[in-house]
């Protein structure tokens, strides 16, 4: 890897790493919360999914508000700020008594902090990393698949311990106490990096103001919402429907854990293979197969099996997603690549919110999740379809002004 001003360009992808780690796991520890919520509050899993849902709604409206002030200030304040949220949210929610305050806090607030993280510290990481960008940008999105490997389990242990109100009050203390303090480390590569300024070839910078209306922007948001909605209710509802099948609960943890440490293999893997053959090809490849781990959820039935289908689904769903942002920063350009893969983020959280959602409707109206697998699987072979009418590199003489 190389990186402008190597060394510390390296230590903000290091700091970077944990922090997404730290945030993500938070998020889809809930899957692991789930149950334990709902046998001492007796409120139903539809109820969770919909807390879920909006999780991913704040996620996907904080990736926008922070993607545009990291392209303003500089991704160390939208991530200190993310941090504060972040831990103060799953605070209150450890005390929370009533539905509407757990619906506030965690879907809400804690849901912000960690949706201030991904899009600012990807545009951070596009900056400092000339060469093997997309591997940089697939180590970035590797922090979410740690994050997941290490969250499930230890919140399952946590909860063992003390029960799911201390476990979150703890996981909250966490986050104040890694994510703060990292967030000092971040700063902006020197502007006399830029590529522009070493004779490199010139990149097409779009306008903030005509983002919005590149068809490649839409193109690129519904390929990502639909990817999105297909895998986000497998992922969340993975440990319940594995203990509906007979299996013990910790053990249904770890084979979402499993999935989790399987997506980082899948992220780093396509960013290398992005560097080399492109973007757009490597996620419609991606897509594909993901589509089709998503379908073998229908005939899978043991342990083992969903152990072996956890690191194909995680290959799968975890190799796909820094792909949209480096897409987003092989079109649009770097001086609004925060704004604009916000834009897409945001859009994309929609169809995580749909996902979650919809699994908790479907179990609570049909008694399984089998229709929650056939329709994401339908949506996951959408977004391929969708994915093949996203751009490409574009590289002009000079950059556009605005």
């Amino acid at each position: 890897m190389s990186a402008p001003q190597g060394r510390h360009g390296l230590i903000v992808l290091l700091v970077s790493f944990a922090i997404i780690s730290m945030g993500t796991g938070t998020v889809f520890a809930l899957s692991v919360f789930l149950l334990p919520i709902v046998e001492s509050m007796s409120w139903t899993r539809s109820d969770i999914s919909i807390v879920a849902g909006l999780n991913w709604l704040s996620i996907g409206a904080a990736s926008l508000v922070m993607g545009y002030v990291a392209d303003r200030v500089g991704a160390r304040v939208a991530v200190g700020c993310g941090g504060l949220i972040l831990g103060l949210g799953l605070v209150l929610s450890s005390q929370a008594t009533a539905f509407w305050w757990f619906a506030v806090v965690y879907g809400l607030m804690v849901g912000f902090g960690t949706g201030s993280f991904y899009v600012p510290l990807s545009a951070m990481a596009a900056k400092w990393f000339t060469a093997n960008r997309g591997l940089a940008l697939g180590v970035i999105s590797a922090g979410m698949g740690f994050g997941t490997l290490v969250a499930a389990p230890v919140s399952r242990w946590l909860i063992d311990l003390g029960g799911w109100r201390t476990a979150m009050l703890l996981i909250g203390d966490a986050a104040w106490l890694v994510i703060i303090p990292l967030a000092l480390i971040l700063r902006d590569p020197p502007r006399a990096s830029e590529p522009s300024r070493l004779g490199g070839p010139t990149e097409r910078e779009y306008p903030v103001s005509r983002i919005a209306r590149a068809p490649a922007f839409w193109a690129l948001a519904i390929a990502h919402f639909a990817c999105c909605a297909a895998h986000s209710g497998p992922i969340f509802h993975m440990v319940t429907h594995i203990a509906d099948q007979g299996i013990g609960r910790m053990a249904a943890a770890t084979v979402l854990g499993v999935s989790g440490f399987g997506s980082i293999f899948g992220r780093l893997l396509s960013g290398m293979l992005a560097d080399r053959f492109g973007g757009k090809p490597t996620l419609v490849v991606g897509l594909t197969i993901q589509a089709l781990a998503i379908g073998m959820y229908l005939v899978v039935r043991d342990l083992a099996a969903f152990y072996v289908l956890a690191v194909a689904f995680g290959l799968a769903y975890g190799g796909v997603m820094p792909l949209y942002a480096l897409v987003t920063r092989e079109h649009f350009g770097e001086r609004a690549m925060g704004t604009a893969f916000g834009g897409v983020f945001m859009i994309s959280c929609l169809g995580m919110g749909l996902g979650a959602l919809s699994g908790g409707w479907f179990y609570d109206g049909l008694g399984s999740y089998t229709w929650l697998f056939v329709s994401s699987m339908a949506i996951g072979g959408m977004a391929v379809l969708v994915a093949m009418t996203c751009p490409g590199r574009r590289l002009v003489a000079s950059p556009v002004a605005g």
